[in-house]
């Protein structure tokens, strides 16, 4: 029984170790990426709306891979590109233009009836969509950029892990204890 509690015991620590180190890199690369974290060369991009669903549904984050070569981008690719007010959108190819030395490229959202209105210059094309999603997890990434938020996903695990640690150091204690104390059957010498 002991070796399944002592089993336990690190699982747990390690588990709230790991968490810990998580939320350091969360917070550590979304603040110094200027806001969506980045994880091996591939950006996360929360989905603010809701123009691409089916195939990503509002508050999801998506990896997408910055663009090296626009020409290699094809019809049917999902492109993330920065609009005339500096936003960034991330939409469908329906169509790649050729006007002379230039390429662009008409975008529609697949929740969305029209095409968009303007189309999108190959130089303002920033990453390509690399079909990775995790639903919901844009909601928790927009907290993390929060000062409360990063403030909370740095000191909680913190504070949870140096809590279990003080309740192991607690119990090993009382356990040193038990084996110190004579027994009531024990005769004293």
């Amino acid at each position: 029984m002991k070796k399944v509690m002592k089993g336990i015991s690190n699982a747990i620590t390690f588990l709230l170790f790991a968490l810990l180190l998580v939320m350091v890199f969360l917070v550590i690369s979304s603040k110094a990426s200027g806001g969506e974290p980045q994880v091996f060369g591939y950006q996360m991009k929360n989905v603010l709306s809701g123009s691409m669903e089916p195939t990503f549904k509002t508050g999801s984050i998506i990896a997408v891979k910055p663009v090296e070569d626009p020409a290699s981008i094809k019809e049917k690719d999902v492109i993330t590109f920065i609009v005339e007010d500096g936003s960034m959108v991330t939409h469908r190819v329906m169509e790649v233009m050729q006007n002379g030395e230039h390429t662009m490229f008409k975008t529609k959202g697949d929740n969305n009836e029209d095409m968009d209105t303007q189309p999108v210059l190959a130089q303002n094309v920033q990453a390509v969509y690399t079909g990775f999603t995790i639903p919901y997890l844009g909601y928790f990434i927009d907290f993390a950029k929060s000062s409360k938020g990063t403030a909370m996903l740095l000191i909680i695990p913190g504070l949870l892990l140096l809590g279990y640690s003080a309740l192991s150091i607690y119990q090993a204690i009382r356990e040193i204890d038990k084996r110190n104390t004579p027994q009531d059957n024990e005769k004293p010498a």
